[in-house]
């Protein structure tokens, strides 16, 4: 199943609140030009900038996670298996008529993992895009598979930052679920509270991936933590586990 067609029209929700619209200087939706010597957008600086990334989907999907505008999301121009074994991908800007909150928050890519990566070892991924680059080592997680056709069940995946991980679910595009919170409700339990949708809300009848960013505190465990979602009647006492370490 190719997602990423699907995954370009879709915004990622954070956990922070949004700013109030504004016009972001942003260049066309199209891949930067590279130096191929070098891998990087030529001409002009160069900003390396932090990235983050998580296991999602059993391994299916990577959720990149990088600092900008909530609402402008850079979606991914596929990626891309080196001889090396790492993972190189490449993130388009918005049109640059796309209006933009100008919040600086988290926020998730959703990427395709090619063939070939092993989502139970430690990969290497380093990012490209409009005047930045950025790199980070994604360690592998016991239990993922990977390959095959998504079960379109809920998952999430810590990042390197302390507290972080990425919830990854699917549903209606228009009718992405809100959190409300999130708690350390055990010594290795995580409860994800969600808000009410309004009853006369209008959800379209597709099935998307949506990427939220949620950080916790007080956790006694890094690892085989559960996820617990509630809140909804999406999401009502629904239990995962988050993947890998934190």
């Amino acid at each position: 199943m190719t997602l990423a067609p699907r995954l370009l029209a879709l915004p990622a929700v954070v956990l922070l609140s949004a700013g109030v619209l504004a016009g972001c200087a942003t260049q066309a939706a199209t891949a930067p030009e590279t130096d191929p010597t070098s891998g990087s957008p030529a001409g002009g600086d160069v900003t390396e900038v932090e990235v983050d990334a998580a296991w999602l989907d059993d391994g299916r999907i990577i959720g990149l996670v990088t600092s900008g505008s909530s609402t402008c999301v850079p979606p991914a121009d596929g990626a891309t298996l080196e001889a090396d074994g790492s993972l190189s991908v490449t993130l388009i800007e918005p049109d640059a008529d796309q209006p933009c909150t100008r919040d600086l928050v988290p926020r998730v890519t959703l990427v395709d993992v090619p063939e070939g990566v092993d989502p139970s070892q430690d990969l290497a991924i380093s990012v490209t895009g409009d005047g930045y680059i950025g790199s980070t080592d994604l360690e592998g997680a016991e239990g993922l598979t990977g390959g095959g056709m998504t079960d379109y069940l809920p998952s999430a995946g810590w990042t390197d930052t302390e507290g972080q991980f990425v919830l990854l679910s699917w549903g209606s595009s228009t009718c992405v679920p809100v959190v409300s919170e999130a708690t350390a409700s055990g010594p290795a339990e995580v409860t994800v509270t969600f808000e009410t949708p309004p009853a006369d809300q209008a959800c379209t009848m597709d099935m998307a991936p949506r990427a939220s960013v949620i950080g916790v505190d007080g956790l006694e465990e890094d690892s085989d933590v559960a996820l617990v979602l509630a809140g909804t009647p999406e999401f009502d006492n629904v239990r995962i586990t988050i993947n890998g370490e934190n």
